[in-house]
């Protein structure tokens, strides 16, 4: 059975729903989660912020932390998770920020870091991850990273 459909048993066992914040997956976790029929009983939805706008007013991102430590940093994706839980009245979620590339990396953050937040009622987790160069294989890697935190969460 794929991640997805592991995560969605896990939820429907514990009657909990789930959300995302996405900016560097850009709606693939949700896609992911979606892909599964019947979905619609545990998944509420997905914000996706890509801009520091959305991050703010949908998300309740603080101005003073992006501005601090930039969109891609443990204390934006942690306000990112626990914005998606008010704003999409969820019992849990995923969030994640990164540079997918192949462009705006810096030193201090190169082109495959990605902050990746999940919560549930029980427990949190965050982590950063550095994966590659190349866009789409950065996606793909970041909902992976993102699914497998949460399961591990739920399990």
């Amino acid at each position: 059975m794929e991640l997805s459909a592991q995560i969605g048993e896990l939820l429907r066992q514990k009657g909990w729903t789930m959300g995302s914040a996405e900016s560097c997956t850009g709606g693939n976790i949700a896609h992911q989660i979606t892909r599964i029929a019947g979905s619609s009983d545990y998944f509420s939805g997905a914000v996706v912020s890509y801009s520091n706008q959305v991050k703010m007013h949908l998300l309740q991102v603080a101005a003073s932390d992006l501005e601090q430590f930039g969109a891609v940093s443990q204390q934006v994706v942690e306000q990112m998770a626990c914005g998606a839980l008010q704003a999409l009245q969820c019992d849990c979620a995923v969030a994640t920020s990164g540079i997918a590339g192949p462009g705006g990396g810096t030193p201090e953050k190169p082109v495959g870091t990605v902050w990746i937040a999940a919560v549930t009622p029980e427990k949190s987790d965050v982590h950063c991850y550095h994966f590659g160069t190349m866009r789409e294989a950065n996606i793909d890697a970041a909902t992976e990273a993102a699914l497998k935190m949460l399961y591990r969460l739920l399990s």
